[in-house]
């Protein structure tokens, strides 16, 4: 295992410029160990795989090029946040590489959107829906990461997509090579404005997790720490602003042209890409990591990397390094002695708090992003894709669970106000038979009983039918909580979500003293005048079961 030298007189950095050849030509490649030093370096080319899939070479005068000051960093250029007006004008510089994507785009998604269309034409649209749905997911995964991005939320959103379209697209994984080290090591240098050796003592030969839009290296500082680094994809940005742009403009001519459209389609687009082009700044990912933190310090069991400032910009994100294990090992966890059910409840429970405590929330906790330690805490990592729910709704998602148990379907159409699934002027009384349609049959079984995933999907079939659409920050809340449940079903499929979630939010009725709350609380216990006791003992009896149930709260039943 070698370690970086900061002694070597024969490199050097050109600084925020970007690496310079002797640096580029001396940084880490393959070796036989898996942490490697500069002086171990080779100055042989390595290869890589392009976008493309494609194997190639990669040399000096290459990676000169896509560092470059002569091409300026577009996010820096549009000061990093979305802005649509913004976008067009920096984009109208990059022509040619805005026409060709074009044209790959348009004639690959004009190939779907023709092939659907002949499907309306003949009356088979429902019959091929499954089949276009894998269409469309090896479309969208051969446009690279936007395009995966993009599918990966579309398979949250009941209101967009018939259920054959998000089952299939709940698939979608990003499918990205890793890119070279050098050019790893070359942005790493332009971004801290330091050679590699100066800030790192040792880094693996090889990055250890790669995604869409960047990839990860293990390290070692000079003061000893182990850090993960996360380094941005060169050109990334570029290419998802010219994607949204596109998309943008495709989406303006269908709204334009489509009169059956629920909701237009360009404010979508807007919603999505500026939760992307935050994806692309890590400074604000290190203090997402650190906000979540601090609000959460107090749910036991719950762990988050910390952050080294000092190596931290907008491309580049150290943080410190946790040993861990990923829930979906199972002979891993198994060997460690970890039950994958157990770290899941863990999971819920922060959920939760998350949710409906502060609103703040993790809204990428794929298997990937999740670690179970020895020491029995689970690991967050990657905070890149945050929402906030705000109060108002918060309380809603409450309020809508007792409407469920009550069975009063009316109420549960006006919370759909409330949730702004609809707008108030749609008449929601054509909704709540179908509802009652749907759940009579469901709530044959009490709650904690029932499948969340299943009452999801039931519940989007339904509103599918409807002019209703899922607010940004709920499709991420039910993205949450599927992936979790469905990592729990792999280890036990009888396992139950809202077994676990009710317990929770039966305590925040019994001891949240808000007047939404309490409305909520009288709802459930009082009916016609009448006070249910049996409804107050299962409450009380559910709401123990929560790690947050404080009991000496309850005298607030009696105000």
């Amino acid at each position: 295992m070698g370690a970086l030298s900061s002694s070597d007189s024969n490199s050097s950095s050109s600084g925020r410029g970007g690496a310079t050849t002797s640096t580029v030509d001396r940084l880490f490649v393959p070796s036989a160990s898996s942490l490697v030093s500069v002086d171990e370096a080779s100055s042989d080319n390595s290869w890589f795989f392009n976008e493309s899939g494609q194997r190639g070479w990669v040399d000096a005068m290459e990676l000169d090029k896509m560092n470059s000051p002569e091409m300026p960093d577009l996010l820096v250029e549009m000061g990093i946040k979305y802005d649509p007006e913004r976008l067009k004008e920096v984009l109208s510089k990059r022509a040619p590489q805005v026409y060709g994507r074009a044209l790959l785009v348009t004639t690959k998604l004009g190939g779907f959107i023709t092939a659907v269309a002949s499907d309306y034409a003949l009356g088979r649209l429902e019959a091929n829906a499954r089949k276009r749905a894998v269409e469309l997911r090896e479309l969208l995964g051969s446009l690279g990461p936007s395009f995966v991005k993009i599918g990966q939320a579309l398979s949250s959103r009941p209101d967009l997509l018939p259920r054959d379209y998000l089952e299939v697209l709940s698939g979608l994984q990003d499918r990205l090579p890793s890119f070279p080290n050098e050019v790893a090591f070359a942005v790493i240098e332009e971004e801290l404005g330091r050679p590699v050796r100066e800030m790192f003592a040792e880094i693996s030969e090889k990055a250890v997790a790669a995604a869409s839009l960047g990839q990860v290296y293990k390290g070692r500082l000079h003061s000893g720490e182990w850090v993960a680094i996360k380094v941005q994809r060169p050109s990334i940005g570029e290419s998802i602003a010219i994607d949204m742009l596109l998309l943008r403009r495709l989406m303006g001519v269908v709204d334009a042209n489509v009169a059956a459209l629920s909701q237009p389609l360009v404010p979508l687009v807007d919603e999505f890409a500026g939760r992307l082009f935050a994806e692309l700044d890590y400074v604000m990912e290190g203090r997402n990591c650190e906000r979540f933190s601090e609000l959460y310090a107090d749910v036991p069991r719950v762990r988050t990397p910390g952050i080294y400032w000092d190596f931290t910009s907008r491309r580049v994100l150290c943080m410190e390094w946790i040993e861990g294990v990923k829930l979906t090992n199972e002979a891993a966890m198994a060997a460690a002695g970890l039950s994958v059910v157990d770290f899941v409840n863990v999971g819920i429970e922060c959920t939760l708090r998350q949710l409906l405590d502060h609103g703040f929330f993790h809204a990428d906790p794929h298997p990937g992003n999740l670690l179970a330690t020895q020491s029995g805490d689970l690991v967050y990592l990657d905070f890149g894709m945050m929402s906030e729910a705000p109060e108002y709704a918060r309380y809603a998602i409450i309020e809508h669970v007792v409407h469920l148990v009550n069975r009063d379907y009316e109420a549960m159409c006006r919370d759909y106000y409330t949730l702004e699934f609809m707008d108030r002027s749609i008449d929601t009384s054509p909704i709540a038979p179908s509802l009652a349609a749907f759940f009579d049959n469901v709530l044959d079984k009490s709650v904690t009983q029932l499948n969340f995933k299943a009452i999801v999907d039931g519940l989007g079939e339904v509103l599918f039918a409807y002019p209703f659409r899922v607010p940004a920050y709920y499709a991420l809340i039910l993205r949450s909580l599927t992936v979790l449940e469905g990592l729990a079903l792999t280890a036990d499929p009888n396992y139950k979500l809202l077994g676990r979630a009710y317990p929770y939010m039966a305590s925040r009725l019994l001891t949240d003293p808000a007047p939404e709350l309490r409305g909520s609380f009288e709802e459930l216990i009082i009916k016609d005048g009448s006070f249910r006791w049996s409804r107050l003992e299962n409450l009380v009896r559910e709401g123990s079961k929560s790690q947050f149930f404080d009991p000496t709260q309850l005298w607030l039943l009696a105000e």
